[in-house]
């Protein structure tokens, strides 16, 4: 993995008063047209718009215009209702795009896919280079805007009827969404009625025949009343078909005869196809959608302009989008009110990180040039720096992305088979995407490409296919590689596309091997006759002495035994194949795979390569993710709508095997990113039970060093917040926590024995979240490590109270905590409160004399406190002094250590102080902790003079080495 829009489309269906259906089928372009609405609200006042590129607000009416043809009031009436009914159906957002805010609104982010006009001459281009190739806009051809699209021509012809084409995720939908729109909110005054339609909608009645006036009535209920007027309406009356490929047109007079009789009943084909002809309202104008392959529907006769979406082909256009989208006030807030995740700031930030990655990353600028794509780059952000809405994946994220691009579309309508888009991707994309990851190569040579996409092809209806998923979709899966070094080669568009195709490849059970086409045959064929057969068998077992039938009976009843543990023993290879690249460990300091994600996306510098690597080797730990995620209920459930359903059986056979495979792996012990990376398995898949059964072994989650950002908190509660045993350690040090993400992994806490929170800048704040989880009456942590947080006496007063209602505590550690006098007197004041605890560290924490002794004596009178650490602290030599002659009495209570020393000995816990300052050599003062270390080896040397004792001499001497090797590190004196 190397770096890691558009509009719902529409399905009008009939029937004005019908319930809403859920308007998340398609992407943020894409809202599923089905329309129903009867609203009496008021439109009220418009949205405040932002426009950008190009907009058909600034349309002007053609001169010589007439007065408005729908003046009495009854007419003004259903025109202001039939703008208010489009303007609620298109404002309605998809459940995706709810995630970036509640008061989120596509129609103020909207920015313009460029649009260029080309020539008939242009559409009968070799389909070999349209396939994957872009090409420069025809000299003397400028782009497009939709206020231009109905201007007169080069030569001053009227243009009536204007065809937009462009491949799967260029923008189609997005236009026309925004110029239904502006027309509502009176923005596009050249057209005082604007009737849309999909030809998705209209291909679903079939060959039933409804008049035009019939048609929009049943859509359109307010517009029944001026049925009679739009033959008078001329060209101020804008009809919009969006989605043309739907509709199988026929323009050949014997099989289509004409008609301008707005009331006779046709064919909706046969409707349309007289609106194109300008035989029925033949002043009226028509703006047409359609994906490639299906322009040569319409003989260019009566197409007065084409204009292809060439999706945001210049990089400023990305930036302002991503501007825009990523800068929602609203972004700030989780579903349900989470909670502020990131400031203006950080949003800010992101925004200039990746606009400095598209201007010096040449392939995500190449692939943000379809609008579609630079949604899904919104979305994952989002996905990683916003709280994640339950049950959000980045699995769900990809499925959804394509579900909103080609849910309910077929690769071809006028082919039989009905094979959907979908479907045909993942056999053919899919089939590259595994053999990329197999051969661990991200870059296709043409004949990589051409080998996948023709593979089986032996019909001319299977050739006619791939003729338009060449010229309609591979663009959005396969671009040019614009990288240095790799002429002539093709990458997925999105690298994490090629390990999802992949993992969808192998889920939808789309890889076989010769055995198993062979096998599968034989057995199918087997199963049918062999009841037959061994009925026949039996009974001449009985008349014929032949002692082979049984044998041979017995036989056939083994084949499709066997067949079934070849296919197991497929899955179970295919497991092995997954874990094994989940567990792979060939890159140095590997980062966690969401580290990796964001990291391309935003262009910060990737995991390190090791030495010795060879440099192309390509990681694609998204693989098993995505595997894992497709999995899951719900992505099954999305699959089947994009016409690749997953049988039950199929996905729990494939779960088993995984699951055997992780049970012998997952027991060994992961480095903190492949930990990370096993827990966001198990939340991609989204089974508890699973990962509860795979996950019941392990006892230490060591995160230590991993930034654990609002998303990875959010992984590790989902994965391991509802287990049932113990975790004897949970490491967490060095993290970047913040107090919501202890909140968020209270669940877990509340299993851990031992709990490190080490160098996280905890502040006080972050306190009553450790008191609370303190207080929690399923709370088992025996120790708390709190060391290099600046948690202060504030802090301190809030743990106090969280320790005065707790009966697990034993060993808790507040070294470098910035205490001072203030926190050690209050500890001094309140430790009585707590009865269990055993081992408290409070060492460098710049007390003087009069507060260490008052906790020493605390300390002392305390009936369970066993050790206190104080070294470290600002004391002076009688302070240092008093507290060994208290920790010299035996009168019992706590041992206090403050030096390396005891009288003459070395303390034995000499290793625990230079340990700690081993550890801690670059996040401490170096010239203060300098300062201590020469007191300790002064006090060394005058200990070592004044004992006759040998071996306490040469213990003495191994600890002044100790000391010395530390002070040359800190750059001070050795001796």
């Amino acid at each position: 993995m190397r770096w890691g829009c558009h509009l719902p489309r529409a399905s009008w269906g009939p029937g004005l008063g019908r319930v809403l259906q859920p308007a998340d089928e398609r992407i943020p372009f894409l809202i599923h047209w089905s329309w129903p609405l009867r609203g009496q609200r008021p439109l009220g006042p418009p949205r405040a718009f932002i426009r950008h590129h190009g907009s058909s607000a600034d349309s002007d009416p053609p001169p010589g215009r007439h007065r408005l043809l729908f003046q009495g009031a009854a007419e003004t009436e259903a025109i202001q209702q039939h703008r208010r009914n489009l303007a609620e159906w298109f404002s309605r957002l998809p459940r995706e795009e709810r995630q970036f805010g509640p008061t989120f609104a596509l129609d103020t982010v909207h920015v313009d896919p460029v649009i260029r006009e080309s020539t008939p001459d242009e559409l009968l281009r070799p389909t070999a280079e349209l396939a994957l190739e872009h090409h420069p806009p025809s000299a003397g051809l400028p782009p497009l805007a939709l206020s231009q699209l109905f201007d007169p021509d080069a030569c001053g012809r009227r243009v009536q009827t204007v065809v937009l084409y462009g491949t799967v995720g260029t923008g189609k939908s997005t236009l026309v969404r925004k110029m239904v729109l502006d027309w509502c909110y009176g923005r596009l005054p050249a057209f005082e009625l604007l009737i849309p339609f999909s030809c998705e909608d209209l291909s679903s009645l079939g060959p039933a025949p409804s008049s035009l006036c019939q048609l929009v009535a049943q859509r359109y209920t307010p517009l029944k009343e001026i049925l009679p007027l739009m033959a008078a309406a001329g060209s101020r009356l804008l009809f919009v078909l969006h989605g043309l490929e739907h509709l199988n047109l026929n323009f050949r007079l014997a099989d289509t005869g004409l008609c301008s009789d707005l009331e006779e009943p046709k064919a909706p084909a046969a409707i349309i196809v007289n609106l194109l002809r300008k035989y029925m309202l033949p002043e009226a104008s028509i703006l047409v959608t359609t994906r490639p392959s299906a322009i040569g529907r319409i003989p260019s006769k009566y197409v007065g302009r084409y204009g292809e979406i060439c999706g945001f082909s210049d990089t400023n256009l990305q930036k302002l989008y991503f501007q825009l989208r990523l800068n929602q006030p609203d972004c700030e807030h989780g579903a349900g009110g989470a909670g502020v995740s990131a400031t203006l700031a950080q949003h800010d930030n992101l925004v200039e990180m990746l606009s400095r990655n598209l201007e010096g990353h040449h392939q995500i600028a190449a692939a943000c040039f379809l609008p579609s794509y630079c949604w899904l780059v919104c979305a994952t952000l989002h996905f990683l720096h916003a709280p994640t809405p339950a049950g959000q994946t980045l699995t769900s994220i990809y499925t959804s992305f394509l579900r909103l691009n080609f849910s309910g579309e077929m690769l071809d309508s006028t082919d039989p088979s009905k094979l959907s888009l979908m479907a045909y991707a993942a056999r053919t994309m899919g089939k590259l995407a595994y053999e990329g990851v197999s051969s661990r190569k991200t870059y296709f040579s043409e004949e990589d490409v051409r080998g996948c996409l023709e593979a089986g092809i032996k019909t001319e209806e299977e050739f006619q296919l791939l003729h338009v998923f060449r010229r309609d979709a591979l663009r959005f899966f396969l671009a040019p590689c614009v990288e240095p070094g790799h002429p002539g080669t093709f990458v997925f568009t999105v690298p994490a596309m090629q390990e999802y195709l992949a993992a969808l490849y192998i889920v939808l059970g789309l890889r076989k091997t010769t055995l198993q086409r062979v096998g599968k045959e034989v057995a199918e064929f087997v199963g049918r006759v062999g009841e037959d057969v061994s009925l026949v068998l039996g009974i001449m077992a009985k008349l014929l002495p032949l002692r082979a039938l049984p044998l041979l009976f017995n036989l056939l009843k083994v084949v499709p035994r066997v067949f079934g543990r070849v296919v197991g023993k497929s899955r179970e290879a295919v497991a092995q194949a997954m874990v094994l690249e989940m567990f792979r460990e060939e890159d140095y300091y590997n980062d966690d795979v969401l580290d990796q994600i964001g990291a391309s996306i935003l262009g910060v510098e990737g995991p390190r390569r090791h030495p010795d690597e060879p440099p192309d080797d390509e990681v694609f730990e998204l693989f098993p993710m995505f595997m894992g995620g497709l999995l899951s209920a719900h992505s099954r459930a999305v699959l089947a709508q994009l016409g690749c359903p997953i049988k039950t059986l199929d996905a729990l056979e494939n779960a088993q095997a995984i699951k055997k495979k992780l049970g012998k792996l997952g027991r060994q012990v992961l480095p903190p990113s492949e930990l990370l990376d096993h827990l966001f398995f198990h939340y991609e898949f989204q089974n508890q039970r699973f990962s509860a059964e795979v996950l019941g072994s392990l006892r230490q989650l060591n995160l230590a060093g991993v930034r654990m950002t609002p998303l990875k908190c959010t992984v590790v509660a989902a994965v391991l917040g509802s287990g049932r045993h113990a975790l004897d350690e949970v490491n967490l040090a060095s993290c970047q926590l913040d107090p919501m993400g202890l909140r968020t992994l209270r669940p877990v806490f509340l299993r851990a024995r031992k709990l490190g929170l080490q160098l996280n800048s905890l502040g006080p704040e972050a306190c009553r979240d450790l008191r609370d989880l303190l207080l929690h009456d399923q709370c088992q942590v025996t120790t708390l490590r709190l060391s290099n947080n600046p948690l202060t006496a504030a802090g301190v007063a809030l743990l106090m109270e969280g320790l005065a209602g707790n009966t697990s505590l034993k060993h808790l550690s507040l070294l470098h905590t910035g205490l001072g006098d203030e926190g050690l007197e209050l500890l001094a004041a309140q430790l009585d409160r707590n009865q269990q605890l055993q081992e408290l560290n409070v060492a460098y924490n710049g007390a003087g004399d009069t507060a260490a002794l008052a906790l020493a004596k605390a300390a002392r009178e305390h009936p369970s406190l066993e050790l206190l650490h104080l070294y470290f602290n600002e004391l002076s030599s009688e302070g240092r002094q008093a507290l060994r002659d208290m920790g010299s009495t035996t009168e019992g209570g706590a041992r206090v250590v403050v030096s390396l020393t005891e009288g003459t000995a070395v303390s034995e816990y000499w290793s625990v102080i230079l340990g700690e300052v081993q550890r801690n050599l670059n996040s401490w003062d170096r010239g203060r902790v300098r300062r201590h270390l020469e007191l300790l080896l002064r006090d060394l040397e005058d200990n070592r003079g004044a004992t006759l004792n040998p071996w306490r001499k040469a213990q003495l001497l191994r600890v002044e080495s100790e000391v010395k090797a530390l002070l040359e590190q800190l750059g001070g004196p050795g001796t």
